[in-house]
């Protein structure tokens, strides 16, 4: 179809992006054509009146887990078991295909929300890249799907036997790489320190699981075959040895040092901040977190070091990108909204640079920016439409009214809400 979107105001995604009024936006299948001031120049295109809303690009999240909903715990019970339940959804072809639904749901809701593009950290089997293959040939609905499939882990490690398998040796990480390298990946998940929900110490989240040999084992494997390399990373000692062994991104964060400063930048590497997930159980009361105390206590460790790491990475030039981290308790898949608030809060930038950040910043950062996260022609025409102005008020992102996915638009896009997870958050912006 060819779309003239008019009656807008237009927010390119720019790092210097202003609101502008006047224009339309021109799209033709899948690109963004031109944008004019000229009406004249709309004949052809079906007309979409936006009465005053706000045309910006679509939201990029660079941390999202499609195989859970995020749904937290209702009680004061023990801590999930990832292992039993990927065996479950992993058991037989039947409940397979039941999972791989519901991967492809989640996804879909990302779309209805205004994410048009996910770069996906760890996952069940190769689901991912393969709901991405059946939106990029146009049979289902869905973002833009940047996949890394399931992670690599160690024995011990964070969610290994679930969205990661654990190798114990260089040899088998290097083995592995290539094992997830014949499901089609877009990218290397590794798993280098524990996290708040598998760490019993008090203090001590995000502790070394993965021994140095082995990151560099599967970062040079990686980088052999054409992969760049995520890394869940929650402390000082683990942000060291994944940059020291190839990491290129580092996912979460911890404090810096002068040291680690320089080794992201000898790697070009950058910052995925993901404050949502660390939000729950740093300020949520025990009764709704449902968290133990040393969860809680462990909470604000992370969260301290997520914040601390991106300002340190923003006063010194090194990419920042957002991230949700969603299917951690709380964190739903129409919610990535809220991690562009809490970036504007705690991290304590404006309105426009995090808009920017959560867009073509992203884009730049996962090598897309050719492609998507501004408006401007000759780009994807993934855009979103807002009633409010997200420059006075990044919560406006909360509603959106349509849904510009490679051309697609949907006019009135849906998702099933979580009310009572909404509730307990909305306290928290």
């Amino acid at each position: 179809m060819k779309y003239a979107f008019v009656n807008g105001t237009i927010l390119d995604g720019k790092k210097d992006m202003q609101p502008v009024t006047g224009k339309a936006v021109l799209t033709d299948g899948d690109r963004i054509v031109d944008i004019v001031s000229d009406l004249k120049s709309i004949q052809g295109f079906e007309i979409i009146d936006l009465k005053g809303s706000y045309l910006l690009p679509g939201l990029i999240d660079l941390h999202v887990h499609l195989a859970l909903s995020g749904k937290p715990p209702k009680t004061d019970s023990k801590p999930k078991d990832y292992s039993k339940l990927y065996r479950m959804l992993t058991g037989n072809s039947i409940v397979r295909a039941a999972a791989k639904r519901l991967v492809t749901g989640y996804a879909r809701t990302e779309l209805m929300s205004g994410v048009t593009t996910i770069r996906t950290v760890g996952g069940v089997l190769d689901f991912d890249a393969q709901v991405r293959d059946l939106i990029n040939e146009g049979k289902i609905a869905g973002p833009r799907i940047i996949a890394s499939n399931t992670g690599i882990s160690v024995p011990g490690g964070h969610f290994a036997g679930s969205i990661a398998m654990a190798v114990s040796s260089p040899e088998e990480a290097a083995k592995l790489v290539r094992r997830i390298a014949e499901t089609k990946p877009d990218l290397i998940k590794l798993m280098i320190t524990g996290g708040v929900m598998d760490s019993d110490s008090e203090g001590m989240p995000g502790m070394l699981k993965m021994p140095p040999e082995i990151v560099k084992a599967a970062c040079d494997e990686a980088h052999k075959l054409g992969y760049i390399v995520a890394a869940h990373v929650e402390s000082s000692e683990g942000v060291k040895v994944a940059l020291e062994n190839g990491v290129d991104t580092i996912e979460h964060g911890a404090q810096l040092t002068d040291e680690t400063i320089k080794l992201f930048k000898e790697r070009k590497a950058a910052d995925i901040c993901t404050l949502s997930p660390a939000i729950p159980y740093a300020l949520f009361e025990l009764e709704e977190s449902h968290a133990s105390q040393t969860a809680k206590n462990n909470g604000r460790v992370v969260m301290d070091g997520i914040i601390e790491c991106a300002k340190t990475c923003i006063e010194n030039d090194i990419p920042v990108g957002l991230g949700s981290d969603v299917s951690c308790p709380f964190v739903v898949h129409y919610n990535f909204w809220r991690e562009l608030c809490f970036f504007n809060k705690y991290i304590g930038r404006s309105t426009q640079e995090t808009l920017h950040r959560a867009t073509a910043g992203n884009a730049a950062i996962i090598g897309i920016d050719k492609e998507t996260g501004t408006i401007e022609p000759g780009k994807c025409a993934d855009m979103i439409v807002v009633k409010e102005d997200p420059l006075k008020d990044l919560s406006s992102l909360r509603n959106v009214s349509m849904v510009i996915a490679r051309g697609n638009l949907i006019r009135r896009p849906r998702h099933k809400q979580m009310k009572d997870i909404d509730e307990v958050l909305d306290k928290y912006m």
